[in-house]
């Protein structure tokens, strides 16, 4: 078990990548604790864990308050996944300032609120790890993602600094970048699903060198390692786990 005795808080744990991830750690021994908005998918990914030491608030992150009144209560942690995070695809000369506003508020701000909060409460034990899902629209130019993949490029700089300041206390801060990954925002269409899949992977074929589009499970597979001790020497670092899709 990679995680045994291990006791990981996992934001945006309600769908996606954050739910696989959460399914994961509790996989490899690891007691989770879950925070989310939706508290009934909330519940069904709770009652999905393997184990049953595991835990769950329903918290909305930019609800400074209720933040830092949950995270009083939670037990001291081994690592932290971020996953909680919005997209909208806005070109340019439509952005509005509210969407400037609540696409930062949820990706960056809300994040440095809660590692501020888990810092200043000693929340977080020493040797733990800090796992940020970002993005690799944070390293390309994607049309149309200028707030999302500027609020991921945010979190890219954090993870760097935050590696160098908390380097006293061995605590580590990495980055995962995955590309494009199956996840529910991906497949919401108003096609067939045998359709979608189809479309998906001839493009997959055209503009990933490995020919597929990820998984939640590779992204899972990844902050696992990054929560274990086996990346016990590894921090500040940008992982681009996107099947080759940057290269083209």
């Amino acid at each position: 078990m990679e995680l045994g005795g291990k006791h990981i808080l996992v934001t945006g744990a309600s769908s996606g990548i954050g739910r696989v991830i959460a399914q994961f750690i509790s996989n490899e021994g690891g007691r989770v604790t879950l925070l989310a908005r939706n508290k009934e998918r909330l519940e069904a990914v709770f009652h999905s864990l393997n184990g049953d030491s595991h835990s769950f608030t329903c918290c909305d992150l930019n609800d400074n308050e209720k933040m830092q009144d949950t995270i009083s209560q939670i037990d001291n942690v081994d690592g932290v996944v971020f996953c909680a995070g919005i997209n909208e695809f806005i070109p340019i000369k439509f952005i509005k300032q509210e969407k400037i506003n609540s696409i930062f508020q949820t990706n960056y701000f809300s994040q440095i609120s809660l590692i501020r909060t888990l810092l200043k409460k000693k929340k977080i034990n020493k040797g733990a790890s800090l796992v940020f899902i970002s993005s690799i629209s944070s390293l390309m130019g994607v049309p149309g993602t200028l707030l999302y993949s500027a609020s991921k490029a945010a979190v890219n700089s954090t993870v760097k600094v935050l590696a160098v300041e908390l380097s006293g206390q061995k605590i580590r801060a990495n980055a995962i970048c995955p590309g494009i990954v199956r996840t529910p925002m991906l497949g919401s269409t108003n096609i067939s699903e045998e359709q979608f899949l189809e479309q998906v992977q001839n493009h997959a074929k055209s503009q990933i060198p490995l020919g597929s589009f990820g998984n939640p499970e590779d992204v899972a597979e990844a902050a696992v390692f990054h929560l274990s001790d086996k990346s016990k020497w590894l921090t500040g670092n940008i992982m681009i786990l996107d099947g080759g899709f940057s290269l083209q």
